[in-house]
């Protein structure tokens, strides 16, 4: 039982705070920056593959590519700068997950082989993946947002920008 539920004298606005450290523990940090690193490598391999093939207008892949990559170094820097929000993590998670499932999509069956011959898919496959992991974790570890948007409210009460 935790003490926010033990009905004992940890009761209050600290208790239920102490559940979710700080936004700089040792364990969130290690969490953040792999999940920033795997974000940003794997944009840079989507960059790469799709800066060569964005001439052939019949493959959507390149186009999706380089927005799919911009959108997910966004999600990286909002990770490094902003307070810990569920939503961020998950949608860094989703942006990955949607990458690592297109790919299988695309291929279908020879998703294996295909995965086999190129090292950029490699590299790219396996960053999505630690990826995910990293950003389920911090979501795992993040307070409700409720929770986030009332240490705002509090810390620009107490004259803190």
């Amino acid at each position: 039982m935790s003490a926010s539920t033990a009905g004992g004298t940890n009761d209050g606005p600290d208790a239920s705070d102490r559940e979710y450290r700080d936004r700089d523990a040792p364990r969130k940090r290690v969490l953040r920056i792999a999940a920033v690193q795997a974000a940003i490598l794997s944009a840079a391999v989507h960059l790469l593959w799709a800066w060569s093939r964005l001439g052939d207008p019949a493959d959507p892949r390149p186009y999706v590519f380089l927005l799919g990559g911009a959108f997910i170094v966004a999600v990286a820097v909002a990770t490094l700068r902003a307070p810990e929000y569920r939503r961020l993590y998950a949608l860094g998670a989703g942006t990955l997950m949607a990458f690592l499932l297109g790919y299988v999509g695309w291929y279908g069956a020879a998703a294996p082989a295909a995965l086999a011959s190129d090292p950029l898919a490699i590299v790219a496959k396996g960053a999505e993946a630690v990826g995910v992991a990293a950003f389920l974790g911090l979501y795992r570890l993040a307070p409700p947002t409720s929770v986030v948007l009332e240490r705002r409210k509090e810390a620009e009460s107490d004259g803190e920008p």
